[in-house]
């Protein structure tokens, strides 16, 4: 099964990380990531841009067409800035896992399971077009990250 880890911060984590040693960071980061790639658990993982960063924007789906805003969208610990996906064999890896995230105070890691396949194509008919084509889309998306 799979697992989305989200990497939250409040306001005050944000202010401190300005204080922090980006290095000591990206060496804490490196490390967990390096044990979880060696477990092979982990899937994919990225940091992201600071929200308020002007490349980055909101689609409001509220209206029609959608409103596009660059304002950030909600409360600061409402917004995530970086995220891993996991596979693992239960829950209780998964929060293992999450445990060992190098993360300081004030900062929140919400674990969220990922839909599998199955649990998607019991909620459809059987014959749905696009359960099907997702199946062959994730086979090619393998076979592509196979090759690299």
């Amino acid at each position: 099964m799979k697992y989305m880890l989200i990497m939250r911060a409040t306001d005050a984590a944000l202010a401190a990380s300005q204080e922090v040693d980006f290095e000591e960071v990206v060496n804490a980061m490196g490390a967990f990531n390096e044990a979880l790639h060696d477990a092979g658990v982990l899937t994919a993982g990225e940091g992201l841009t600071d929200a308020a960063a002007p490349e980055n924007f909101v689609l409001d789906f509220d209206q029609d067409p959608p409103a596009v805003s660059t304002a950030p969208y909600g409360p600061t610990e409402a917004l995530f800035n970086g995220f891993w996906i996991l596979t693992v064999a239960s829950r209780d890896e998964a929060l293992q896992w999450a445990s060992r995230c190098p993360l300081g105070k004030g900062m929140k890691l919400e674990v969220r399971r990922i839909h599998g396949d199955e649990e998607i194509a019991s909620l459809v008919s059987e014959d749905n077009e696009y359960v099907a084509k997702e199946k062959v889309w994730r086979a090619e998306q393998a076979q592509r990250d196979e090759a690299r």
